[in-house]
């Protein structure tokens, strides 16, 4: 499995409205081969924003980087300072904790 974070603070929409287009945009990344799940995140106290993707390796998380949707969230206008880093995972202490079920 690989770990992909991206992280943004909204620039001319707000919380409420971000959720909304949230909540229309799941089908979307549901659809993303090789996407196990997605943590949508949002701190509106600190205007911070993103998603922690599971994807099942790291050809996954490079093909959705070279993808539409990752440009689109990338180009958002209403997305700035935003970062993304993917990981690796160590898989024994992961199976431990739960995190491969």
């Amino acid at each position: 499995m690989h770990i992909l974070v991206i992280n943004f603070n909204l620039d001319g929409i707000d919380h409420d409205q971000f959720s909304e287009a949230c909540d229309g945009l799941a089908e979307t990344f549901a659809a993303i081969p090789g996407l196990f799940h997605k943590v949508w995140l949002s701190d509106p106290s600190s205007n911070t924003y993103g998603g922690v993707y599971t994807f099942e390796d790291k050809a996954a998380v490079e093909a959705y980087k070279a993808g539409e949707v990752y440009a689109a969230v990338a180009g958002n206008p209403n997305f700035s300072n935003v970062t993304a880093k993917d990981f690796g995972i160590l898989e024994g202490p992961t199976r431990v904790t739960r995190g491969s079920q």
